[in-house]
């Protein structure tokens, strides 16, 4: 079998940056990252496409950086989608069985009525992810073929998305003479990355924090049962600094990540950092707490909006196994502190698990999209029947027809 076709990419394309994970899937199952390219992203706005040249340059660079690394050809990819146009919605599903035995047939049939519900006309269906399914009122049933019964129901959490953001990112995509085998939301995707069954069957809240937005996806008994967007991301982090520095924006993303923290009581008074002036004037040293003055209340805004829509989905006293944060702003010093604080739940950052080959480079929050991509896109295959040695294409508008008709 041709190298190449054991190969599985994921595309993190990202507001801040664009990561390009690939993955060699070996007979066992085991993925071992055998390349890796990231380039700053130029043509996105909280998540969505605003200039496509830009973007499509960016994913070239980061593309061709994981090529030279790996060795290898890249024509398929499994790309995230994300931004504030995503909704999630939990709806519900009721057939009669055929034969008295729930069938793989029923089992499509009761999923196709829990998705047919009222969406906005520029929306469509991204995600249809069952939760449980119910058997003459026998509820909590995971893998429902083979048993008996007359009535079958299905609980289920409808992913939908804006049309045309979608369109955009394929169509960016395939001007780099990539063919996009599946769009993942990209909570989901970190889930597969970060999150362990167990979190997943005790319940857990994933806190994705990106640069344009916030992603989350609250998980029960195993299934998502809600997912939410906060607008508000890493970026802002970044604007508060330009502001309060009065330096540039590329200088105070350097400084977030070098010396950020967004917990004022964790920095020495004595510390100081040079700030790097704009207009050719010379750098200002200022004391480290002033950064953090300006970042502790940002992220305490974020997490309290994060904890306000917690509970509001009517979860909160269920996710017992607490909260997963990951994303790049996880990174900054005191966030677990302030989240364990504001949550008053058990807090940990979550870094990629259960790939082998360049683990030491992809273990960090900032790759949890991309290496969940790979993990999402080797289930994918699957359960969609396919081997690594499928080579066929799809045009760009059968690709969307297929994914928007549910995956």
């Amino acid at each position: 079998m041709a190298r190449e076709n054991q190969i599985i990419v994921g595309l993190d394309i990202g507001t801040s940056k664009i990561a390009c994970i690939v993955a060699e899937a070996a007979p066992d199952g085991r993925l071992d990252i055998v390349g890796i390219g990231t380039h700053p992203s130029n043509g996105l706005r909280r998540g969505v496409v605003v200039n496509i040249e830009s973007t499509v340059e960016s994913i070239r660079l980061a593309v061709e950086e994981a090529e030279l690394m790996a060795d290898v050809d890249i024509k398929k990819v499994y790309v995230g989608i994300a931004g504030s146009h995503i909704r999630g919605y939990n709806s519900h599903g009721v057939v009669a069985t055929k034969n008295g035995e729930v069938t793989e047939e029923d089992v499509t049939r009761v999923v196709e009525a829990a998705k047919a519900m009222n969406i906005p006309a520029d929306q469509q269906i991204l995600h249809v992810l069952p939760q449980e399914y119910i058997i003459d009122r026998q509820d909590g049933i995971r893998e429902p073929v083979g048993m008996s019964g007359v009535r079958l129901e299905t609980r289920v959490h409808v992913i939908t998305g804006a049309l045309s953001s979608a369109q955009n990112i394929i169509k960016c995509c395939n001007r780099c003479d990539l063919d996009v085998s599946a769009i993942v939301l990209e909570q989901i995707a970190s889930s597969e990355a970060v999150l362990s069954q167990d979190e997943k069957d005790i319940g857990v809240l994933l806190v994705d924090i990106g640069g344009g937005t916030t992603d989350l996806a609250v998980f029960i008994d195993g299934a998502i049962r809600h997912t939410a967007v906060i607008p508000v991301g890493g970026d802002h982090l970044t604007n508060d600094l330009v502001a309060g520095l009065r330096t540039s924006a590329r200088e105070a993303d350097i400084l977030k990540k070098r010396y950020g923290s967004c917990m004022t009581s964790l920095i020495s008074a004595e510390e100081t950092v040079e700030v790097p002036r704009v207009g050719g004037r010379p750098p200002q040293s200022m004391p480290r707490q002033v950064m953090a003055q300006l970042l502790e209340p940002r992220m305490q805004e974020l997490f309290e909006l994060v904890r306000e829509e917690l509970e509001r989905s009517g979860y909160r006293e269920l996710v017992a196994a607490g909260v997963v944060l990951t994303g790049g702003s996880s990174l900054l010093e005191g966030t677990q502190e302030l989240a364990d604080e504001i949550f008053e739940l058990p807090v940990r950052i979550g870094r990629p698990q259960n790939v082998g080959g360049l683990t030491d480079v992809v273990n960090s929050p900032i790759y949890a999209t991309g290496v969940g991509l790979i993990h999402y896109g080797q289930r994918y295959r699957e359960e969609q029947g396919l081997h690594f040695d499928d080579t066929s294409s799809e045009s760009l508008w059968s690709s969307v027809r297929r994914w928007f008709g549910g995956s």
